[in-house]
């Protein structure tokens, strides 16, 4: 009975530990990765789970306040911060709109990857293991944001995975592959050029 008790409670304290140990591999992410860029994969499931919707592109990030989103299937789309802004380009319809970076961002995401204040913003919490990846949830400490929760997957030290839960409970899946951090980004990559006849939205 003792050998049954004490087995449980080395579960349990492993449990634990592995726990503390995804919650500080985000810490450490945020604290210790300069820049990072990704090829992404992005799966959007309705809230009912019937419809999936499925695109693709590539990623970089320079903290602070600096990413681009270049989404190559199927539709062409370039999201880009470059500090003061945040720029969203469609190509097929050639138009261009933005916002400013504190009114776009705040606790979102983007802000996990890119900067904000992550103990300020979220509230941190471990979560199973699951597809071979340690997660932590964090949640959003304001409420009026346009997410419920987002959880970060780790595959030892490196981001894998992205899951966002938004206010109409659709989610957002976003896997990485060949994550390369903390390499050289060129400053340029974080610039929005208007293309030529575009039309601009500025909100």
């Amino acid at each position: 009975m003792k050998k049954i008790l004490f087995s449980t409670l080395l579960m349990f304290a492993a449990a634990a530990a592995n726990a503390q140990s995804a919650v500080d591999t985000l810490k450490d992410f945020v604290r210790d990765v300069k820049t990072g860029r990704a090829e992404f994969t992005q799966t959007v499931t309705s809230p009912d789970g019937a419809k999936k919707k499925t695109s693709s592109g590539k990623f970089e990030f320079s903290r602070p306040n600096r990413f681009r989103f270049t989404y190559l299937k199927p539709f062409e789309q370039t999201i880009v911060a470059d500090g003061q802004k945040v720029w969203i380009y469609d190509a097929d319809l050639n138009q261009a709109s933005s916002r400013k970076f504190s009114q776009a961002l705040g606790a979102t995401p983007a802000a996990l990857l890119a900067g904000g204040s992550l103990e300020k913003d979220f509230d941190l919490a471990a979560q199973p293991a699951k597809d071979g990846l340690d997660w932590v949830e964090a949640t959003p400490k304001a409420k009026d944001g346009s997410f419920k929760s987002v959880r970060v997957g780790f595959k030892g030290k490196t981001l894998s995975a992205i899951e966002v839960v938004d206010a109409f409970n659709q989610r957002s899946l976003l896997q990485f592959s060949q994550f390369v951090a903390n390499e050289p980004v060129k400053p340029e990559t974080f610039v929005f050029t208007v293309p030529k006849g575009a039309d601009v939205i500025e909100q």
